[in-house]
């Protein structure tokens, strides 16, 4: 997991980040800024990896791996769900999903990377790695009535799951793997996730994010691992990946469609290693060849961008410093392009 920013059904943004044992969350104190309240501590003993989901009805659900060392070097790994129902609230307990190997400690231990993704009808989708090497999910309906494991086969999945929700209730996960990537989605709302047609590309491992762009229609982001340009992909609508540049960057760049200026436009945000910063850009969504161009921002050692819009609808653009402090920009809607306010530390 990387920061997450969100905004609860209270106008509110909340932001979280992982750290040793648990999650550190900062939430607004009023929608739109400009005070925080924390970091407030989750704490999880023994959390390893985690991620972040929120469905429409604001319910933020936060899911990872537990390891607990037992006797004779035995590591137990289990996966852990709690949620919060209101924004700046504490969470339920965590409670154990188990994993999909529940009678091999070995092969449970080798469990790793969550993802979560929440539909419209509130059902929460939890996808891992298996010990295989490929992909399996649990998921609760919206009554939270828990399914078992599914094993959704698939092979050499590498870091970095990208789980999305359309706003009519379909969902879409591409796993990056050694040689490619592979793609599930939904064909309904609701319905059962089925393979689709593997992905001709070379995805930097822990590089591919999404958004929905347009009604039911989702892009898919990722980091081609020779070149680290950023490439976005609509699938079925017939045309190949396309390069938008940031060939600087490291790791999956944080996205979110946006106005502005009265254009409808895909925000997007990346970390630089050369420079030390961050980088943004904003194109006409949907429009990728009319050109991408990343403009610098903020201090040096900034990393892990995260987008959201606020209570008032402005792009927020936040980060983590080197001392693992929360950092946050706003946009400034009086300039024409897409203008962002000083940095500020949280």
């Amino acid at each position: 997991m990387v920061l997450r920013l969100l905004r609860g059904k209270d106008g509110r943004l909340s932001a979280y980040a992982p750290a040793a044992g648990g999650i550190a969350r900062w939430t607004e104190t009023r929608p739109g800024g400009p005070q925080w309240a924390g970091p407030v501590w989750l704490d999880a003993p023994g959390l390893s990896v985690c991620s972040v989901g929120q469905g429409l009805d604001g319910y933020v659900h936060l899911v990872g791996l537990r390891e607990k060392r037992a006797p004779d070097d035995q590591l137990d790994v289990d996966v852990v769900h709690a949620t919060q129902y209101q924004t700046g609230r504490p969470t339920t307990v965590w409670h154990s999903l188990g994993t999909p190997h529940p009678n091999d400690w070995r092969k449970a231990s080798r469990v790793t990377v969550v993802a979560t993704v929440v539909g419209k009808d509130g059902a929460v989708h939890i996808i891992v790695r298996n010990a295989g090497g490929g992909i399996s999910a649990r998921r609760q309906d919206g009554k939270g009535k828990w399914s078992g494991w599914v094993d959704f086969k698939g092979k050499d999945v590498t870091e970095g799951l990208s789980a999305v929700a359309t706003a009519e209730g379909r969902v879409e996960f591409i796993a990056p793997t050694t040689s490619g990537a592979l793609r599930w989605y939904m064909t309904e709302p609701g319905g059962g996730l089925k393979r689709g047609d593997d992905l001709d590309a070379d995805p930097q491992p822990g590089s591919v994010s999404g958004v929905e762009t347009s009604h039911d229609t989702l892009t898919h982001y990722w980091r081609d691992a020779k070149t680290r340009e950023i490439f976005a992909y609509r699938p079925g609508d017939g045309t190949e990946p396309i390069s938008l540049g940031g060939g600087e960057g490291q790791g999956p760049a944080a996205v979110i469609q946006a106005p502005v200026y009265g254009y409808d436009c895909t925000v997007l945000a990346q970390h630089e290693p050369g420079t030390g910063r961050l980088a943004v850009a904003a194109y006409p969504t949907e429009n990728e060849a009319a050109g991408v161009w990343w403009t610098p921002t903020g201090d040096c050692g900034l990393t892990e961008p995260a987008l959201s819009l606020d209570g008032y609808g402005r792009v927020v653009l936040a980060a983590l410093g080197p001392d693992r402090e929360l950092r946050v920009a706003r946009q400034k809607t009086t300039e024409p392009g897409l203008a962002l306010d000083a940095w500020s530390a949280v």
